[in-house]
């Protein structure tokens, strides 16, 4: 028999390697060459973290006391994969649409971002979680046991408690350093994934070896096998239908609502697609997990002495046999079954204790809150670090409080009976619209009570906790409320006895309570982008402009990603709002994706309290609020669809206002450019007028002043002449009359030829122009007499209107997408907003109306002609000086 101390060496390394797979792994994942660590096959081996101890030692062991009753453990899931795949996809699809980082952020995110919720679902969990961590520790030790000098008899009770000690500490470490190295959810766990699709490996290698020892190697082939098992005990075993419908639905709840599944299912999921490979692959391992439950179970029977215990016939039939590197590698299969699950549990209980319990305390008792300088990563980071060491010191402490094997024997079913009463509020979550935060509470807690009452304090034995008349007699003596025979209903399982009343109290408060509840505008919103998250795939936070500083924000997510990521984040959110910095503006959609991003770290309720915090208040949009209400049934919510119809004749009201206020400009302007227009043609037509009577009463005039009167009659009639022409311009374009000459043309001939018409309109300062004649060398199809019209207008704007010091345009040519884009951008002043809906108006001069200058008209001309020509021409707000864009398509034959 190999040695106890030989054993312990080969687990040391053992776990040095499940070292260096995690490490190996993490290293590959941050430099960006884990490409195979994210598919679908390691996600799928990593679900098997659903198999623990109990099902690799257990089932054997459920198997020769119960049957096949065993098949339920891998019933339940298998049915989930096939025919609720649809369940998980859309599971998948909300954890990674609202950055979800536990099942307690899910429950609290979807029913309007309440703590209260997560702290229920973190308690429940952790309740739940804890006996089945200590059933890990006992398989462990028990194991251990079974390689010690004289096997488990003459293992004392000190020895236990050292063995499961010891390996609570090694698995604390362990989680430690491999789950708590980042707090993104997005930054997946590579390196813990990684080493449980190992094991996940390993375990399944080392239980088909026992399998096929059993069948080939002691019962002589699989036909006497299945020989053996028609003529054992097992085969005359009668099934409770009710049992098993119980045990079945226990195990499907399990796969959607224990922390560690859900870690692994939702949390750690790269790609959705991988469900597709889950979806037929999983079942197909837990098949092979249970291929050789019962002939181990039978051969076991049969081959190891009376009052054996059946749940290590996987270590034990191999030893008795003289097989003792086939029972070292089963052991090391039992070894990954339990510390792979107590490791992703403890990541999942520890994540959630801190982003709930945790982070919400810091936030209550901190006097500045969220905006108090520090470090908040390191607060987290350790918070979840004790949490983890806390969790597998609950669950030392419940094995040293329990006893041991009796009362840890249906431990597992208990502690997934207790889990499953998240699975109504989960449901409710992802299914139905009307489900309310206070009904998600009632249901938790009421189904909570009754779990705790009928099945969890009575696991603990007579008089530990529940004495014996209590059990016996129901408090004070009200046998109707038994804890194993509420109502009177004696003969049901103990087990099938709470789901069934624990589940129902559940239902009933969580249905009755939403029914008679309103759910809050938050909660509606939130309601339908989980319900409808494949129409809906962006989270919708709903907050309102608020009164936020970007510094405070900015120190506040400083603190939890870090300056470098948090920098990085709000430059972006800068340069896509077309601002320089490090600030952008505090949009909606700005907090809205800060949020988010702050939620894979701490959760969707602490980052939603630590937003709130600095920006004062939330509420939720009108066109949200309209969303919420069109998409719903339900007969309580046509107020709030009557509210949102209110919200949105307001807005048109408002609109209507703004377009009465430009009307109104515009009619000053109207009135102002009629005016300019009768003193542009009243002053020209006075001085023809004035000096041709001179000229008409003959007077003595020397040759000098004839040439100058006729000068000014001329000038005079070419200024009538071109006020007449761009009226006559503006007309026929608009009336669409104008006739283009289509033909390839050089742009940079015609701006030259428009610098050189305007190069003689200058006045006062030189107009310095800056150019890129090798960016202009492009070639297009246009009219290229109405294009320098345009050009020519916008160049006399600029020697006009530029009141810098050192008047410069800068006119620079580039190509787009969509043809060529002209810029002409000068370092004035520019013009104010109010003014910018109106400068391309043919009423609209931003100058005094009363003094001398043009009628208006360049701008709405330029408009009218790169309309005609298939282009557009904008004025491009947020620059330094006056700055107008020319989008101009390369042919011209399409657009005309």
């Amino acid at each position: 028999m190999i040695s106890f101390d030989l054993l312990v060496a080969i687990c040391l390394v053992y776990v040095v390697f499940l070292f260096g797979v995690a490490f190996w792994a993490e290293r590959r994942a941050a430099r960006g060459r884990g490409g195979w660590l994210r598919s679908p096959m390691i996600y799928t081996l990593s679900l098997s973290v659903y198999c623990t101890a109990w099902t690799f030692y257990g089932a054997v062991g459920y198997a020769a006391r119960s049957g096949l009753e065993f098949v339920t453990i891998y019933l339940g899931p298998t049915l989930v994969f096939i025919g609720w795949w649809w369940t998980l996809r859309k599971l998948v699809r909300i954890g990674r649409t609202q950055r979800i980082t536990s099942i307690a952020d899910l429950i609290s995110s979807r029913y309007g971002k309440s703590n209260t919720l997560g702290v229920i679902v973190t308690l429940i969990a952790v309740v739940g979680t804890t006996p089945y961590i200590a059933l890990q520790l006992q398989s462990v030790t028990l194991s251990f046991a079974v390689f010690a000098p004289g096997g488990v008899g003459p293992w004392l009770a000190s020895d236990l408690n050292s063995a499961s000690l010891t390996v609570a500490v090694g698995l604390a470490l362990f989680t430690v350093l491999f789950g708590t190295r980042n707090l993104d959810a997005n930054e997946r766990h590579h390196g813990v994934v990684t080493a449980i699709a190992v094991e996940a490996v390993v375990k399944l290698v080392a239980l088909l070896a026992v399998g096929i020892f059993v069948v080939w190697g002691i019962a002589g082939g699989a036909a006497a096998a299945l020989a053996r098992i028609d003529a054992s005990a097992l085969a005359g075993m009668p099934i409770q239908p009710g049992r098993w419908a119980g045990l079945t639905f226990l195990a499907a709840a399990a796969i959607l609502t224990l922390p560690r599944m859900f870690q692994v299912l939702v949390v750690e999921n790269e790609d959705e697609r991988h469900l597709a490979t889950a979806s037929w692959a999983f079942p197909a391992y837990l098949f092979l997990m249970s291929l050789f439950v019962v002939p181990i179970a039978v051969i076991g029977l049969d081959e190891m002495p009376p009052g054996a215990n059946p749940d290590l016939f996987v270590l034990t039939v191999p030893l008795a046999h003289g097989h003792d590197g086939l029972a070292t590698l089963a052991f090391l299969g039992g070894f990954s079954s339990a510390t792979s699950m107590v490791i992703v549990a403890a990541i999942a209980l520890s994540t959630m204790v801190s982003n709930h319990i945790v982070m919400p305390l810091f936030l209550n008792l901190s006097r500045h809150g969220a905006t108090m300088s520090g470090d908040v990563r390191k607060l987290v980071l350790r918070s979840r670090r004790l949490s983890i060491a806390g969790v597998l010191l609950l669950g030392y402490l419940y094995y040293r409080l329990t006893g041991g094997s009796e009362a840890l024997a249906a431990i597992g079913l208990i502690a997934f009976a207790g889990v499953a009463q998240v699975l109504p509020a989960l449901l409710g979550a992802i299914l139905w619209r009307g489900a309310t935060r206070k009904g998600a509470i009632a249901g938790l807690l009421a189904g909570f009570f009754v779990w705790a009452y009928t099945l969890f304090l009575p696991s603990f034995g007579e008089g530990a906790i529940m004495g014996a008349t209590l059990l016996a007699e129901g408090p004070g003596g009200i046998g109707w409320l038994r804890p194993q025979a509420l109502f009177g209903l004696d003969g049901m399982d103990p087990l099938v006895h709470a789901v069934v009343f624990s589940i129902f109290a559940n239902v009933l408060a969580f249905v009755t309570v939403s029914l008679f509840d309103f759910p809050s505008p938050m909660e509606r919103l939130q309601g339908a982008q989980f319900v409808n998250v494949f129409d809906h795939s962006s989270a919708g936070q709903g907050w309102s402009q608020g009164r936020a500083e970007a510094e405070d924000l900015l120190l506040m997510t400083q603190r939890i990603l870090g300056a470098e990521d948090a920098q990085r984040l709000f430059q972006r959110a800068a340069a896509g709002q077309g601002r320089q910095g490090y600030l952008p503006e505090i949009t909606p959609e700005f907090l809205q994706q800060l949020e988010r991003v702050l939620a894979g770290s701490v959760g969707a309720a602490t980052a939603h309290a630590m937003v709130g915090q600095i920006v004062g208040r939330s509420s939720v949009s009108v066109e949200d609020l309209m969303a919420v209400a069109d998409e719903t049934a339900q007969m309580m919510e046509y107020s709030s669809q009557l509210e949102a119809k209110s919200e949105e004749l307001a807005r048109t009201a408002r609109q209507l206002r703004e377009a009465n206020e430009k009307l109104t400009e515009l009619s000053v302007q109207k009135d102002a450019f009629l005016s300019q227009i009768s003193h542009e043609l009243r002053t020209p037509m006075t001085s023809i007028r004035a000096f041709s009577e001179i000229l008409m009463e003959g007077a003595d005039l020397s040759p000098q002043e004839l040439g100058k009167y006729a000068r000014i009659i001329h000038e005079e009639s070419l200024r009538l002449t071109r006020l007449l022409d761009d009226l006559l311009d503006l007309s026929v374009l608009e009336n669409g009359q104008v006739t283009l000459n289509l033909q390839p043309v050089d742009l940079h001939d015609l701006i030259e030829r428009a610098l050189a018409a305007t190069a003689r309109l200058q006045g006062g300062h030189a107009l310095r122009i800056t150019r890129d004649p090798a960016a202009e060398r492009v070639q297009i199809v246009t009219d290229g007499d109405r294009l320098s019209q345009v050009f020519i207008n916008l160049i006399s704007n600029a020697q006009k209107y530029c009141d810098a010091s050192a008047p410069e345009l800068r006119i620079s040519v580039r190509s787009t997408a969509e043809g060529v884009a002209v810029d002409f951008t000068d370092n004035g002043s520019g013009i104010p907003q109010k003014s910018q809906a109106i400068i391309f108006e043919k009423f609209a001069r931003l100058s005094d109306p009363r003094s001398a200058g043009g009628a208006g008209l360049g701008l709405a001309i330029c408009r009218e002609i790169m309309l005609r020509l298939g282009g557009s021409i904008v004025y491009r707000d947020g620059r330094p000086g006056a700055a107008f864009r020319l989008t101009l398509p390369r042919e011209m034959a399409a657009a005309a």
